[in-house]
């Protein structure tokens, strides 16, 4: 849709995913502690070696993980080519988690609407709504060096 933009996969989302291919309880604090480190490296050459270096290690003891990692962490590697302050705001999707949480909530309360187009009236006006609160409101990314 947008060829641009580059895909970040939500870093959190990415670690809770590796639970699934650990396969002993006691390797689950060792994994995500690794991935931690990986996800935390300050620059994307420094994660891309903390990951395979992770790859190796969980080759031979678990190759489900090994081969799911190498195939999917590089995903949420998009954010090392972000200035340093933008990284820690836009590795996770909390904000758009956040928002569409409340447009659950809000459409909720309305339950049933007579058309498609009550329904994007409601979720437009909601959307600009929390625009105009970004704008005004808090700074999320200082876009100015």
């Amino acid at each position: 849709m947008w060829p641009s933009v580059p895909w970040q996969r939500c870093q959190f989302h990415l670690q809770q995913n590796a639970q699934a291919y650990v396969t002993r309880l006691d390797q689950r604090e060792s994994v995500a502690r690794r991935i931690r480190a990986v996800f935390n490296a300050p620059e994307l050459a420094e994660a891309g070696r903390l990951l395979g270096e992770a790859i190796a290690l969980w080759r031979a003891e678990a190759p489900k993980l090994a081969d799911w990692a190498e195939a999917n962490l590089p995903d949420g590697f998009a954010v090392f080519d972000l200035p340093q302050a933008h990284r820690v705001r836009l590795r996770t999707t909390n904000g758009l988690e956040r928002i569409n949480r409340e447009l659950k909530r809000r459409t909720r309360v309305a339950s049933m609407f007579p058309n498609a187009a009550s329904c994007l009236r409601l979720v437009s006006a909601l959307l600009t709504e929390f625009d105009e609160e970004s704008m005004t409101g808090k700074i999320y990314l200082a876009m100015k060096a």
